[in-house]
């Protein structure tokens, strides 16, 4: 592995707003570009949503975010992954091998992690790299959703994608 997972600090935020800068014309299609949020993700973070930053083992740089988010627990145990990657490691397999370890965090059991027993993706349909990987996360296609999320000043359709911990093979 050439990356690590752990939740962001306060620390960050330089850090974070320096990533989403540079990496302003790879996201903005698909999400807000919202350079200044890391604060308030950490203030709302708790029992409904986890954050976690992926970064690049060889110089510390900030490879992307991970949020779990609407985390149900009782008998539904499930969360929705969003995730934003980040230049300049955009495209070299970092973001995959560090989705790979906050999959693995959500389905092991508490308190190492999160105890999760299914999880949510959903991405818009002309988001290619998104929708790639999905798939090479192992996540199945469960459907399209018209209008589902409002982004960037418009209803945006989404791609469905699932997957239960039996399926996951870090578990």
């Amino acid at each position: 592995m050439r990356v690590s997972i752990r939740e962001p600090r306060s620390t960050d935020a330089e850090a974070h707003h320096d990533a989403v800068m540079r990496s302003v014309e790879h996201l903005s299609p698909w999400n807000p570009v919202e350079p200044d949020v890391l604060p308030e993700l950490l203030r709302r973070q708790g029992a409904g949503l986890r954050t976690f930053l992926i970064i690049n083992d060889e110089d510390g740089g900030l490879v992307g975010k991970c949020n779990v988010a609407n985390i149900v627990l009782a008998r539904f145990r499930n969360g929705a992954l969003g995730y934003d990657s980040y230049v300049p490691y955009n495209g070299t397999g970092r973001m995959t091998e560090g989705l790979r370890l906050v999959v693995d965090r959500c389905f092991a059991a508490e308190p190492r992690g999160l105890g999760l027993h299914r999880l949510e993706i959903s991405v818009q349909p002309d988001n290619l790299r998104s929708v790639a990987m999905a798939k090479r996360l192992g996540f199945r296609h469960e459907g399209f959703s018209p209008r589902m999320l409002y982004i960037n000043d418009a209803w945006r359709d989404h791609e469905r994608f699932a997957m239960t911990a039996e399926e996951w093979p870090g578990v």
